[in-house]
C-alpha cells in the first residue's frame, strides 16, 4: 500500500526504512522515533549525529546492540555512505587482525551512485558520442561518456569534496577511533553500476599478503577474485547485482618497509551492499 507521508504515518509502525533524502529524514525521522519506531535512515542526515549509531552489520553491530524490539522504544540508526561501506567491508578484517595506521582510498564511482537520471544520461551520452550528435548534459556539467571527473559532491574548504570527507569522518566513527589517518580521492567513472576502490594501507604490524588473503577469505560478505596468472581481479560487472563485496589485487606495498603496507582493489554494488542491502541488514538486527 502506498500513502502520503504524514506525522501520523508511523503509528503502530515498528521499523521504517527511510530513503527519501536528507530533508525528509530530518523532519520525519525524529517524529517516527518519538512514536516508538526504529528508523533506518539511508541519507546523510544523522550519520555524524552524536548518539545515532552508524552501522555496517558485518563491521560494528555492537553499536546498535540496544536497538531491539522490546528492549528499546524506538530510535534512529544511520546507514553509512556507499563508498565507506564498500571500503570498510574489505579493510575492517585487516584492521581487526593487525591494526591499520593509515588508509588511502581512491574510488571509481558508477553512475548509479548519482541516481537513475545520471544512469540514463550516461546511456544517452554514449549514443550521442557514437552518433556524432550534440552531447546531452542535464545532470552533470561535464561529458560523462568516455570521460571521468572529480566526484560531483560539493567541495569543502580543505580541497576535499564532501564525498571524500564522508569516508574520512564515517570511518573514524564506525571504527570508534581517531588514531587512523585517512584520505580519499573520489572520481566518477562511466560505469553504470557498482563502485570500485583502490585502497592502500599502512599497518600497525606486519602482515604477509597470503595471510591477508586468508583473513579476507573468511570474512562475512567478502568474495575473493585474485588470479594473478590470468590477470583476473574484481570488476564492477562482477559486483553488479551481487550482495557480496569483491576483493582482489591483494599485495604488499613495495613502497613501504617490510610487510607493513598492503594494497587492495575492491568492487561493490552501490545499490545493494552500498545502500539498500545494508539498510535491510540493519533492520534485521533490530528484530
Amino acid at each position: 500500500m502506498i500513502e502520503e507521508l504524514s506525522e501520523d504515518s508511523f503509528d503502530d509502525v515498528d521499523i521504517a526504512l527511510f530513503s527519501a533524502g536528507g530533508s525528509i529524514s530530518k523532519k520525519f525521522g525524529p517524529i517516527a522515533a518519538a512514536k516508538g519506531c526504529f528508523v533506518v535512515d539511508n541519507s546523510s542526515a544523522f550519520r555524524m549525529t552524536d548518539g545515532v549509531p552508524l552501522v555496517i552489520p558485518e563491521v560494528n553491530p555492537e553499536a546498535m546492540a540496544d536497538y531491539k524490539l522490546g528492549k528499546k522504544n524506538g530510535g534512529i540508526i544511520a546507514n553509512p555512505n556507499c563508498s565507506t561501506i564498500i571500503a570498510l567491508m574489505a579493510v575492517t578484517p585487516i584492521h581487526r587482525a593487525v591494526g591499520v595506521k593509515r588508509m588511502i582510498a581512491s574510488t571509481y564511482q558508477a553512475a548509479s551512485g548519482a541516481g537513475a537520471l545520471a544512469m540514463a544520461e550516461l546511456e544517452q551520452q554514449t549514443r550521442d558520442v557514437l552518433n556524432n550528435d550534440p552531447i546531452t548534459m542535464n545532470i552533470f556539467s561535464w561529458q560523462y561518456a568516455f570521460n571521468l571527473f572529480s566526484h560531483n559532491a560539493p567541495m569543502t574548504e580543505n580541497g576535499y569534496n564532501e564525498e571524500e570527507m564522508k569516508m574520512v569522518k564515517e570511518t573514524a566513527k564506525i571504527w570508534g577511533t581517531d588514531d587512523v589517518s585517512i584520505a580519499a580521492t573520489c572520481i566518477r567513472v562511466p560505469v553504470m553500476r557498482a563502485h570500485a576502490e583502490s585502497i592502500n594501507l599502512t599497518l600497525c604490524s606486519e602482515l604477509d599478503e597470503q595471510d591477508a588473503k586468508d583473513i579476507l577469505s573468511k570474512a562475512a560478505g567478502i568474495r575473493i577474485i585474485d588470479d594473478r596468472a590470468n590477470n583476473r581481479f574484481p570488476t564492477p560487472l562482477d559486483a553488479s547485482n551481487n550482495d557480496d563485496v569483491f576483493v582482489g589485487r591483494i599485495r604488499q606495498d613495495i613502497s613501504q618497509p617490510g610487510k607493513s603496507g598492503l594494497e587492495l582493489f575492491v568492487c561493490g554494488d552501490q545499490i545493494k551492499k552500498g545502500a539498500a542491502l545494508n539498510a535491510v541488514q540493519i533492520a534485521e538486527l533490530i528484530l
